[in-house]
């Protein structure tokens, strides 16, 4: 796999060395996590579910009022312009949008020049003929920490902001865990630290609510339409962790890991199981048709 350090990224309309690729001390995105950002997935050199990863991009500038006056077009340039210098086809994709350089007050001003900056990293080929970026099924833990709620964080706002996140996952130092569930102030399943999260109980999908303290995943969408293609009914709502323990399978989804069982949950065996797979071999076939043929 190709080392990081020989990787060009592209900051503010030029592609630099990944090792040279910095932004100002004074920039809001490092100052303050004033930015907005969406982790993409390349298959073939096309990016897969692009549009909605545009609106979720929109959205989180709309909730910030970062208005940075750039097209998708011009957004979208950039990513191809990072893969073709790294001759990348199947890769990560990271695309930030920062409120820029400001004076160091905490009130943002209305006018924004943006730092703009996408890097990528190399990821196996996806779709019917590709392989998985995770070796096993998740280890899951619970976490103390709990998500922020919506009122006080808009959870549809994907910024760089990511502490939430990160004390979740500090907690499962020293364990075997890959990934943290952490639960709402009321002690309901929200998320993982960066994963939306499914369970199966007689033959229907069930996953938290995106009108609570829940991430709208791009991934989560993609399988809540594949489901609903597939007849597999779908309930969304609110769920204590005896639920998902309780439950006949379950798994995680995000951009990287698309659909990933869940082997345990607190030392207790949950797994993946047919809903599963089936949702996985659809996503896989929705990958190969939009992006490889």
């Amino acid at each position: 796999m190709t080392d990081t350090r020989d990787l060009l990224y592209h900051v503010d309309g030029d592609l630099v060395p990944a090792s040279e690729a910095t932004v100002r001390v004074d920039d809001r995105g490092f100052r303050y996590g004033d930015a907005a950002f969406e982790t993409c997935r390349a298959y073939g050199g096309t990016i897969f579910a692009w549009d909605a990863h545009v609106d979720r991009l929109e959205t989180t500038c709309e909730l910030l009022s970062i208005d940075h006056d750039l097209s998708a077009a011009d957004l979208r340039r950039r990513i191809d312009e990072t893969l073709a210098a790294n001759d990348l086809a199947d890769a990560y994709v990271r695309l930030s949008i920062t409120r820029g350089v400001q004076p160091g007050k905490l009130t943002p001003r209305s006018a924004v020049d943006p730092t703009v900056v996408v890097s990528v990293k190399p990821l196996p080929r996806g779709g019917v003929e590709g392989e998985r970026v995770w070796d096993e099924p998740a280890i899951v833990r619970t976490v103390d920490t709990r998500r922020i709620p919506d009122e006080a964080i808009p959870a549809a706002a994907k910024t760089h902001n990511y502490l939430n996140g990160i004390l979740a996952r500090a907690e499962l130092r020293g364990t075997d865990a890959d990934e943290a569930l952490v639960c709402d102030l009321e002690g309901n399943v929200a998320e993982g630290a960066a994963s939306n999260v499914w369970f199966v109980r007689d033959g229907t999908l069930y996953t938290p609510t995106i009108e609570g303290p829940v991430l709208p995943g791009i991934t989560r969408g993609i399988v809540r339409e594949l489901a609903s293609g597939a007849d597999v009914p779908v309930s969304e709502g609110s769920y204590a962790i005896e639920d998902v323990l309780a439950a006949d399978e379950a798994f995680l989804t995000n951009r990287t890991w698309e659909l990933r069982p869940i082997a345990s949950i607190d030392d207790i065996a949950v797994g993946g199981g047919p809903v599963t797979g089936r949702l996985s071999r659809a996503y896989d076939e929705r990958v190969e048709d939009s992006c490889y043929r």
